[in-house]
This record gives C-alpha cells, structure tokens and sequence, in this order.
C-alpha cells in the first residue's frame, strides 16, 4: 500500500464544500474533530477562515469538488471587524471541548488498566514462584488476587475492555492466564452467575495451564507443528494441572476447569472426550476464551488470528465446538470489532481499537491515524459519541503502510485488562 498522500496548497479564499483539507494545526488549536476531513457545509468554510490560515491543503483525490478560481488582487482592505462566533461554531467549541474531555479520560482509563495489570502480572510471577516451595502461600496470593478482580467486576454495571501495551504485556504464560481470567470473568458476569461462582472460574482461570511446569519448553512453545507423540504429552498438561491443583487445595470448581478447558461439545476435545452438559459450565465458558486468546496468540506471531477473525473464524467455523450461551455472550461483549483490531472507518481513515464497552460494543474507541498529530499524542475517538463515522472494514496489519504501521503499533500479543470506572467526560 502506497503510504504517500499527494496534496496542492490552495488559499482559504478558494475553499468550497466537497473539498478534502489538512489543517497544519494543532489537534487543539481548532474546534473540528480531526484534522483532516471534507468540508461539508459553508459553516466550517467560515470556521477555517477564522483560524487566520492564509492557505490550506487540499487532497485532490479525496475532493468531491473543485476548488474556487483564485480570487483577483485588491488593494489591502482595512482590518476587518472581529465577528463573533455563530450559534454553530460555539456548538462545534463545545464538542471539541467534549471531545478532548473524553480523549483525556480514555487516557487515564488506559494508563490505570496497565497499572492494575501490571500489578496482576507481579502477583501471578509470585504466585508461580511460590507454586510448589510455598503452595499456602500461592493458593493465599491467587485468593486475593481474583477477590479483587472480582470486587472491581461487580462494582460496576458497564465493563470496558482495553488492549494493553506490548511493553505491559511481559511472558506469555502470565497474560494468557490473565487474558483468559479477566475476559472469562467478565463473560459470567454477564450470564448473571453467582459472585461464588465467577470467583472459583477466575481460580481455575488462573491455574487452568499450570500443568505445562511438566512439559518440556521446546513443546510448549514450538512454533511448528508438533508430531502425534508431541501432541500425546502436550495433552497431559491438564492432567498434570490437577494433580498440582489438588496439593494447593484449588476447590472442585476449579480443579474440573483445569481438566476440562480443552473438552469440546462435540466431544473432539480432551482428554475425556466428553460432550455437552457432561462439561461443568465454568470450563464449558473457558473453553470459549482458552480457544480465543490461542488464537490471537500463536506462538508465532506471525500465525495469529486478528481479534476479528478469531471471532469469525470461531463463530462461522467452530461453532459447534462450544456452548453456544457463553459463545454469543463473548461475541456480544467483545463487539464485531474488539480491542486490538486494526480498521478502515467510513471516511477513509485508519485505526486500532483500543477499547469496547462491553454494554455498547459496535462503537468502540478507536485510535486514529493521523500524521499531522504526534504518535504520542494520539487521537482516540468514541464512536459512540461521532454517530458520523463507523467501521467499514478490518484489516490485517500487514497490509498497512510503513509509517500507518509505525504509526498505530499493532500489539505482536493481544493482551486485555477491564476498567469499571465511568470514563465518560463529566457533564458540565
């Protein structure tokens, strides 16, 4: 994909509604939603004007107008009389302000989900290293952990579900128990099963891989296709896992999860073989993210499903494999398009994103593309609150260009935490 976008510089004189412009601000220095957009009535015509540009750059391929013929040369004018804003322009201020509201909230949202996973990640490395010197000790750590997962859970009605940084996300082992945790949890929330219930799943959650300590590395972590035999061991991890589980004092919940998480509805799974109801619930629902989170998170990268094809691809493929309770609950929650996707939206622009509210998930938050803006100043758009633009496709990163790439920094490893604190700006 070609990453060059060729623009002609025109005077602000020339501009007309249709035309595609770049505004070579700040993102704070004017009251439109992004930078770069197609002007669409002579309210916003008279706004840029405003902003003291002399030229303004245009996208020929973008337009869907001509711009004006350059007006003649007139002698300088006197200065002209300050005109004070319209009823629409103050309106256009108010969204900006609303908008950078919500952009500065989203932020904090973000950085306290990496504060409370990282937090989460350090607690899950001592909980490992405790596992078989300290078994109280883990079995307390993993105890406190999970209590507070879930206090946050249930403390709120709506759950946000954000895409963490690459930098947070640290060993495999640790987010993928945390990812399955966390999204499994919020899954049971929704299906309105008992706090005790959701507890014992965040458990076996958490130890549902545990038996892998037993397992050669270069098993667990090859990134090719392993022969029968390798495939025969590597299936022991759950029964390994229970026998650890069983010395930790894990309830029996917990400990069916541990054996159970790899059983398939049809009876494919294993190592039991075993179908339907005869699966407890809670692995019947850790099934669904297990399968998931193994999907964006190939052991190479390169293999990795997007977070929307692994949805797809389990709903329109893998269907029968799952309960289909939590299977649509999952969907519903994660959205057509959940975090850590890479989009087109209907103007045109890219993005990733970065966040869904679980109670509204076709309008994401979405972080835009968009060069005239430093990457660490990114802007992140509410969809549910821009009811003009919406996602027209998703894309593989591959197909981005270079800079777009560089730019959005797709995650190599899709890693979630939730956030239950209202994020929406406050109402003034």
């Amino acid at each position: 994909m070609n990453s060059e976008v060729k623009t002609m510089t025109i005077s602000v004189d020339q501009l007309c509604v249709g035309l595609y412009v770049h505004l070579d601000i700040g993102w704070l220095e004017h009251s439109f939603a992004r930078n770069s957009f197609r002007i669409k009535n002579a309210e916003q015509i008279a706004s840029i004007r405003k902003l003291g540009l002399k030229t303004i750059r245009i996208e020929p391929a973008r337009c869907e107008a001509r711009p004006l013929p350059p007006p003649p040369v007139v002698a300088p004018a006197a200065a002209p009389v300050v005109e004070q804003p319209s009823a629409e322009e103050l309106a256009m201020i108010q969204a900006k302000k609303e908008r950078v509201e919500r952009l500065m909230a989203e932020r904090e949202a973000i950085a306290r989900c990496e504060k409370e996973y990282l937090k989460a990640a350090n607690t899950l490395k001592n909980i490992s290293r405790n596992l078989f010197s300290r078994p109280e000790a883990a079995y307390e750590d993993a105890d406190q952990l999970i209590q507070q997962m879930l206090d946050s859970l249930l403390a709120e009605r709506d759950i946000a579900i954000h895409l963490m940084n690459d930098k947070i996300a640290g060993e495999e082992a640790y987010y993928h128990s945390l990812n399955v945790s966390i999204l499994a949890m919020m899954v049971a929330k929704e299906m309105a099963l008992p706090p005790a219930d959701i507890k014992i799943l965040g458990m076996g959650c958490l130890f549902h891989d545990t038996g892998k300590v037993e397992i050669p590395d270069r098993i667990v972590h090859n990134k090719f296709e392993l022969t029968k035999a390798e495939q025969n061991l590597l299936q022991l991890h759950c029964n390994y896992g229970v026998a650890i589980a069983e010395k930790i004092g894990l309830p029996k919940g917990a400990i069916d999860i541990i054996m159970q998480h790899h059983e398939y509805a049809d009876g494919s799974g294993y190592p039991g073989h075993l179908i339907a109801d005869k699966i407890s619930l809670l692995a019947r629902i850790v099934c669904v993210i297990n399968t998931y989170d193994n999907h964006c998170n190939r052991p190479n990268p390169a293999d990795s499903l997007t977070p929307y094809e692994a949805l797809v691809h389990m709903f329109a493929h893998q269907r029968k494999l799952f309960d289909p309770i939590p299977l649509n609950i999952f969907i519903r929650c994660m959205g057509v398009y959940p975090p850590g996707t890479v989009v087109k939206l209907s103007d045109g622009t890219f993005g990733m994103v970065v966040s869904v509210n679980a109670g509204k998930p076709l309008r994401p938050c979405v972080l835009i593309y968009d060069p005239s803006v430093p990457k660490n100043e990114a802007i992140i758009l509410d969809l549910n609150k821009e009811s003009e633009l919406e996602v027209s496709a998703s894309l593989r990163p591959a197909v981005l260009a270079p800079a777009v790439y560089a730019y959005l920094s797709p995650r190599k490893h899709m890693t979630y935490y939730f956030d239950t604190q209202n994020t929406q700006a406050p109402k003034r």
